[in-house]
């Protein structure tokens, strides 16, 4: 008696014969079939890296995925898309669907408002992953148009935007585009719209990346003001903003005795600072403490030349230590009392 194939065998073997199937019918001239074939490879490419290994090994699926993702129709395209962004997260097919032609398709339309748009920024982040990939996006010119949709307009698509941004510029050579196309004073208006809170905590983020190298940090300690939006910062209700403005500030006060000045000026820094010491997330509270460490341990007497500044900062430094240490016996009786 034959064997029966075992049940995983049999799975590969239907989803092949779908795909086999969907195929030819995405290439139909019916806009129904069409739909209803890329529905299916949706489906079948959503969950499993199995299966998008299935359809991307299939002979002249990814040509034909990359022609319907130009299609007039909406609906068509942005299936299409979707399917190109769930191969995308296999980490073997990411080198082969970032070929130029495709990134330069895909710089079409990742600034549009539209649903289109929005996959296609995805599809950036995620094949940008890829470190090979990175200076393609650079090349192709990638940057500036990511740069120039942040500038504009809020859309739907901006969070987007702004996680291809950040995964781009981890590339020196995208950082130094991103620099001279003006991504620095672009991010910083979208930390001080009031906009959403959560996107400036992601164009922080990607500050802080742009911070990592020369250009970038350059071009923010020379931005003015600068000390003052962190503050403002600070003063938001955003956890992923605060840590972002902290860890931004820790290589501004590196970076220039300008900004510590500017820090030391500011009556409520220290105060605010403290405060995101005792009731900041994990993170946030690390970077406080540095950021609180940094102030106290420069010598401020040759920033200040002799006026009263330092020595009053000293006093609300201390004020607010005190205030901090109070925080932390109040927490402590609390978790005590609760047997904790």
């Amino acid at each position: 008696m034959a064997l029966k194939p075992a049940p995983g065998a049999m799975s590969a073997v239907r989803i092949r014969e779908a795909i086999r199937t969907c195929l030819p019918e995405a290439q139909s001239d019916s806009g129904e079939v069409q739909q209803k074939a890329l529905q299916t490879l949706v489906s079948i490419t959503k969950v499993s890296p199995q299966n998008r290994n299935l359809l991307a090994q299939t002979e002249g699926a990814i040509p034909a995925l990359l022609a319907l993702s130009k299609s007039s129709s909406s609906t068509i395209q942005i299936l299409a898309l979707s399917i190109l962004f769930n191969l995308s997260l296999n980490l073997d097919l990411k080198l082969s669907l970032a070929d130029i032609e495709t990134i330069y398709h895909l710089n079409t339309i990742i600034s549009d408002p539209t649903e289109s748009g929005k996959l296609a920024s995805s599809l950036v982040c995620s094949l940008a992953m890829l470190d090979k990939n990175k200076a393609k996006f650079g090349v192709a010119g990638t940057i500036q148009l990511l740069v120039n949709a942040i500038s504009g307009p809020r859309g739907p698509a901006a969070h987007h935007l702004l996680s291809s941004l950040a995964e781009l510029v981890r590339f020196h050579g995208n950082c130094t585009v991103a620099v001279r196309e003006g991504a620095v004073p672009a991010l910083l208006q979208v930390v001080e719209s009031t906009d959403g809170e959560d996107l400036a905590g992601t164009s922080l983020l990607v500050l802080g990346l742009l911070a990592r190298f020369d250009e970038g940090l350059s071009a923010l300690s020379k931005t003015e003001q600068i000390v003052s939006s962190m503050v403002q910062v600070f003063k938001g209700r955003c956890m992923l903003s605060k840590e972002g403005a902290a860890e931004l500030l820790l290589l501004l006060f590196d970076e220039s005795e300008g900004c510590v000045r500017d820090a030391l000026r500011l009556h409520d820094f220290s105060s605010l600072v403290a405060d995101i010491s005792v009731r900041g997330s994990a993170r946030a509270r690390e970077k406080a403490a540095l950021l609180m460490k940094k102030m106290m341990d420069a010598d401020m007497d040759s920033y200040v030349d002799g006026n009263p500044m330092f020595s009053q900062w000293k006093t609300a430094r201390a004020e607010d230590q005190i205030l901090v240490e109070r925080c932390f016996i109040l927490e402590r009786e609390y978790l005590i009392d609760k047997g904790i």
